[in-house]
């Protein structure tokens, strides 16, 4: 049994397989209506979520099968003081996969030595998102091309952004990467991610404060909010709220072939008037995150 709790946990050829899946899924989406009929999906969401959440209820669905589970820990019995443990440990009896976020780090690598079936890792604190980085992969190959020799501004709260942290762990696999990070210094990229992963595997990037001053040599801009959760005082949360926000004006100077990310939700750091743009991929990516999760559910409940 096989579960996703971290990028790492599939091979370069596995993810390459789960998008070509991916891709088959879109232009036949009738050959899967009932590939994962009588099964059963559980999300247990203990940190909010809309498309994540949403998009694996409806990946599930569109596959034939059932969905059960909770949207917060308040309605769980966590509120009453049950260990993740125990409650992955039962829920398993009821499902045949489980699609789980937590605020704690960590919490879905525990819940997986418990569970009787595979565990998707749906986000754990500000660590890992993988479900969202193969979103991100699927998005770049379908709009770019490819996964290589590509430039990748990551731009916003690149220390709390667990989507920037399992992106950056994806995309050092494909040849020619370079990441340019754009963030204030209380938000940069942790010297652990820069040390063990980009430092370690040779990974060519630049650090700024400013969007203007680097989006001209950009393939794809990467935006983050700053994530008001992930603060422990709301002062700094306040300061630091505004100090990347992409309007039309900055973009005037990007290649017309950049394309344009965002995991959403999005606060303000994206004008509206930039998803009228044609580089602007954001709500297509909020589309795809049903595709990829469908065949990553048909590869890890093992159907064909």
């Amino acid at each position: 049994m096989k579960h996703l709790i971290d990028i790492s946990d599939l091979s370069t050829t596995e993810i390459d397989e789960l998008i070509e899946v991916a891709n088959d899924i879109i232009e036949n989406p009738v050959k899967y209506q009932e590939k994962c009929k009588y099964k059963k999906l559980a999300t247990l969401f203990f940190e909010p979520s809309t498309r994540t959440r949403l998009s694996f209820e409806a990946a599930m669905i569109e596959l034939g099968g059932n969905v059960l589970g909770f949207s917060e820990a308040a309605s769980s019995s966590a509120a009453k003081g049950e260990s993740i443990s125990d409650t992955v440990r039962v829920v398993s009896y009821y499902s045949d996969i489980i699609a789980m976020r937590h605020f704690k780090e960590g919490a879905p690598m525990a819940a997986s030595l418990k569970s009787d079936v595979p565990i998707i890792n749906a986000g754990d604190g500000g660590h890992n998102h993988p479900t969202q980085t193969l979103t991100d992969l699927l998005t770049i190959k379908r709009e770019k091309g490819r996964l290589q020799d590509l430039t990748i501004g990551l731009c916003g709260d690149l220390k709390f952004g667990r989507t920037v942290h399992s992106l950056i762990n994806a995309m050092i696999r494909y040849e020619n990467i370079k990441f340019v990070l754009i963030s204030p210094p209380e938000l940069k990229l942790p010297d652990y991610i820069k040390n063990d992963v980009l430092d370690k595997n040779n990974i060519p990037y630049e650090e700024y404060a400013d969007i203007e001053e680097v989006v001209p040599k950009l393939d794809i801009l990467y935006m983050t909010r700053v994530q008001k959760e992930r603060f422990f005082n709301e002062s700094d949360y306040e300061r630091l709220k505004d100090s990347c926000i992409l309007t039309s004006d900055k973009l005037k100077t990007a290649k017309k072939d950049m394309i344009i990310l965002h995991p959403l939700p999005r606060v303000n750091e994206i004008t509206t008037a930039v998803d009228d743009d044609k580089r602007a991929c954001y709500f297509n990516q909020a589309r795809y995150g049903k595709y990829i999760r469908m065949a990553l559910i048909l590869k890890l409940l093992e159907v064909n």
